[in-house]
Parts: structure tokens; sequence; C-alpha cells
């Protein structure tokens, strides 16, 4: 029973490893830096790049599906301070990514990567004069986006500084936000924190449409 047993594990592990036609073991015996029959990266790898010409070296530890950077990647200094925490899909950038200095986070970025296979993203669009909400199909040009909050501290201190905020990789003019008075809240530690406010639009489509119970969307369907 016992060879029996052994045999079967020697057998899937080979299995395994035929998987790669390349590949490295780290201490624990797991698989890193596979490179499949295809020449594609798969699976969990570390990656250093030396210090050349005046730019520092960095290690990145991160995982590929078919050659592209999926899920969490973290890279480091070479000695072993954090530099960034980024996130991919489809081998984008894709959610959160956030950037470190030796004091603390100096930059957290929000990006939304785009299906090289469907390049196409959909935007709701509210009619101020009706109670329509349009829904439009628009063509995206890159391969990833800005979307969503971006947020810049101060190098030394770690206050936060600016934010900016983006829809499909376009700045939000600050201009067209609330037209009313808008006070800063802080947290325990002091620091300010801006509050995140409407554009003037949204906030007359939503007045318009206070106390209704439901909005019409038109989604292009047909039918019934």
């Amino acid at each position: 029973m016992k060879k029996i047993f052994c045999t079967i594990f020697i057998f899937l592990c080979l299995h395994g490893f035929t998987q790669c036609k390349t590949y490295k073991l780290d201490n624990r015996g797991d698989t890193l830096n596979c490179i499949d029959n295809k020449d594609l990266k798969q699976g969990k790898w570390i990656s250093k790049v030396d210090a050349l010409r005046g730019e520092p070296g960095y290690q990145e530890i991160g995982f590929y599906k078919d050659n592209r950077k999926t899920g969490e990647w973290q890279t480091y200094s070479l000695i072993g301070d954090p530099i960034s925490v980024e996130h991919y899909r489809w081998g984008f950038k894709d959610g959160s990514s956030v950037y470190y200095n030796l004091n603390g986070i100096i930059r957290e970025e929000s990006w939304k990567a785009i299906d090289p296979k469907n390049p196409y993203d959909t935007v709701d669009v509210p009619d101020l004069n009706t109670d329509t909400v349009y829904r439009r199909v628009v063509k995206v040009e890159s391969s990833t986006i800005k979307q969503g909050t971006w947020k810049y501290y101060d190098p030394q201190t770690g206050r936060l500084i600016k934010t900016e905020e983006y829809v499909l990789n376009q700045l939000v003019d600050p201009t067209k936000k609330l037209n009313v008075t808008a006070q800063n809240s802080t947290d325990s530690t002091g620091i300010k924190k801006p509050i995140k406010l409407k554009p003037a639009e949204i906030l007359q489509y939503e007045k318009k449409n206070e106390g209704k119970k439901k909005i019409k969307v038109r989604d292009g369907a047909t039918g019934g």
C-alpha cells in the first residue's frame, strides 16, 4: 500500500512539473517562476531587478496567468522596504494601487482594466428634464483607465494634500461640484478630510426625483 501511495505521489509531482518547461523551487518546495510549454509565464513569480545606472533595484512578487499579471503584485526595495502594492486584471492595472516611501503612503490610485475582448463600457446618463436614465455604451480606447478616487499625501508628514476624482479617464472638474458651503471633517489625528462633493448636475437630478419611488431606466431592451 505504501508503495502504491509513493507511486501516485511521484506521478502527481511529475505531472505538475511537466506543465512548466522551466521553473524554480522555494524553500518550501513550492513552484516559482514557471514558464509553460507555450513559453507563457504562469503562477507565482518573484523577480529581482538589480540597480543600474543610478536607478535603484527592486524585487516584485505576484502571479501571472498566460503571461499577464493578475491579482495583487507587491514591489519592495532590495533591502525589503515596500514600494508599491498594485492590482491587475488581464495584465493591466485594475482597482487600487498604493505607493510608499520610507515615511508611509505617498499616493493612492484607482484604475479600471478593460477586457481586451470587449473594450466597451456602459455609462448611466441621467436626463435632467425627464425621469429617464439613459445607458450609453462607449468604446474605451485604453487598456486601463483612471476610475475613482486618487489621493496624494505629503511625503514627509503623510498628510492628505490633494484628492482627485476620475470617471472613464477624465478628471472631474472641481468647479462643477456642489455649489454650497462645505466644511472639512477631522479624524482622531486632527488631519482634515475633504468631503466628497457631488457634481451640480447630479444634485439637480436627485432633487428633481426626490421622494419618487421609481425611476424609469431606458436600457435598450425591447418588448413588454
